[in-house]
């Protein structure tokens, strides 16, 4: 696969298919890789589905491990939702595209419309799949970064690498490692870096990071003044667990102006059914 540097961080990412640009936010928290999008992936986006391969079919999708995920690089420092919606821009600047539709799912949600506020006119369309939200998930994320930091004060950042280092676990499996832990593995500069940096320092700005990024029961992202100004056709698919509550879908579908909501609970939503309704709503505003 190739690599991008955007922002100064290098991307890993994938172009498949042909048709009509199509972006695609991963899926997964702090796992939110290319293959969270396929079968094999996880359940986060399309159930166990192939949504990679159903879509490229029909469009030239854009995916990618996400910064700190994956392949990816990252950079110590707080990382707001401005950056991960700079960070999809900066690809298709990268490949010289100026307009797409955006799809994300699960944390990938927070990201589109992070991108759709700040530039409207580079969005045809957003897919909105089972947003992450509500204040389970908000309550979640907090005690994850909370851990992480309680594992630091008891140990120091050298012990956080030793520790990334000697299993394949992220920030969502195992909250020790803290958010850096994908490029402590693929990196020896970073990790050797990292576990230099004050403590006293670094705690600050993690605590600052978990707050700011998770500051609402609902989907964080975007103000949702700024949402009820936006003119972008989006389709809103719910999930229903504690990390992706309904209210966060109806939140989206509440404050988008062009927005269909799929009444359907995931459950019902299968293998045939669900890459259907998002080809047909992505077929009509390509046609339009």
């Amino acid at each position: 696969m190739p690599f991008a540097t955007i922002n100064g961080i290098r991307i890993n990412y994938l172009v498949q298919g042909r048709g009509p640009y199509l972006l695609m936010f991963a899926p997964g928290g702090w796992r939110s890789v290319i293959s969270r999008w396929t079968a094999a992936g996880g359940k986060e986006a399309f159930g166990q589905m192939d949504g990679l391969a159903t879509l490229s079919r029909h469009f030239t999708c854009i995916a990618y491990d996400r910064r700190e995920c994956g392949l990816s690089g990252g950079r110590v420092e707080r990382v707001t939702w401005s950056d991960w919606a700079s960070q999809g821009m900066g690809l298709l600047d990268h490949l010289e595209i100026q307009h797409a539709h955006l799809m994300g799912g699960c944390v990938g949600c927070s990201a589109v419309v992070a991108c759709a506020v700040a530039h409207p006119e580079r969005v045809s369309s957003m897919v909105l799949y089972s947003p992450a939200g509500g204040p389970r998930y908000r309550m979640t994320q907090h005690a994850r970064f909370a851990q992480h930091l309680a594992f630091v004060e008891a140990n120091g950042l050298g012990e956080v690498v030793a520790l990334a280092a000697s299993e394949d676990k992220s920030f969502s499996q195992d909250p020790r490692v803290g958010p850096w832990a994908s490029v402590i593995r693929a990196d020896e500069r970073f990790a050797a870096s990292y576990g230099r940096l004050d403590a006293d320092r670094y705690r600050p700005l993690v605590a600052a990071m978990a707050r700011t990024l998770f500051d609402r029961d609902t989907v964080p992202g975007a103000e949702p003044e700024d949402l009820l100004q936006l003119e972008i056709p989006a389709l809103v698919v719910p999930g229903r667990d504690p990390n992706h509550a309904t209210s966060a879908a109806r939140y989206l579908e509440e404050c988008l102006f062009r927005a269909e909501y799929w009444d359907i609970p995931p459950e019902e939503q299968t293998e045939e059914n669900a890459p259907a309704r998002v080809l047909e709503f992505l077929d009509a505003v390509t046609s339009t």
